[in-house]
């Protein structure tokens, strides 16, 4: 799979075309329309390269020249300020930094339950319901602005989007009370970045 646009660049992303993190670092190369080779890998069966390049072993790797980068918030702030229209942060340091936080709790109260999910075992069923309960209850922070607690798209919406799509594979069915998250989360899907980052499949995953 090959994001290709107009803004010369000589990148290559290897990516897992099943995981989230992968997803959401080639939501924000769609955004921005940057050019980049993406190269599909398992993250079972990784090759010489990857290994050569990334002493951690994981996916997302991005190569751009003479820097390798991984960790997937590492490279959507470096793609962020590396290629800065449009801004996927906002200007001033207390927004920024609120930004930043955002992503973390992200990370630390919804992706670490998707994480055990996958791992299955008792610890899932708990986990299952934690995050069913746990996005239920932010609905109303869902509904009070059309993105993540703003008004504009920006990276917070990029790590939020991959896990939503997830949540029927993940036996996650939001209630009634969750309607604003459902439509916030109709509203990323149909955004065009989000339908060229996807993989095909990602796109099972839904069908």
């Amino acid at each position: 799979m090959a994001v290709v646009a107009n803004k010369k660049s000589v990148m290559t992303m290897y990516s897992d075309p099943r995981s989230p993190y992968s997803h959401r670092v080639r939501m924000v190369l769609a955004e921005k329309s940057i050019s980049v080779e993406i190269v599909d890998s398992d993250p079972m069966d990784l090759s010489d390269d990857i290994m050569d390049l990334n002493p951690y072993g994981t996916l997302p790797t991005l190569v751009d020249r003479d820097l390798v980068l991984f960790e997937s918030r590492i490279i959507m702030e470096y793609l962020d300020e590396r290629f800065p229209h449009p801004p996927l942060l906002p200007v001033d340091p207390v927004s920024r930094a609120t930004s930043r936080l955002f992503m973390h709790r992200v990370d630390r109260d919804w992706y670490s339950l998707m994480e055990q999910i996958f791992k299955g075992g008792k610890a899932a069923s708990r986990a299952r319901k934690e995050l069913r309960e746990t996005l239920t209850a932010s609905a109303p922070i869902f509904a009070a602005k059309p993105f993540f607690m703003s008004s504009e798209f920006t990276l917070v919406d990029c790590s939020i989007a991959p896990l939503l799509w997830r949540l029927p594979s993940l036996g996650v069915d939001l209630p009634s009370q969750a309607k604003p998250v459902e439509e916030y989360a109709r509203r990323m899907f149909d955004r065009p970045c989000f339908t060229q980052g996807i993989t095909e499949f990602e796109r099972d995953m839904r069908e």
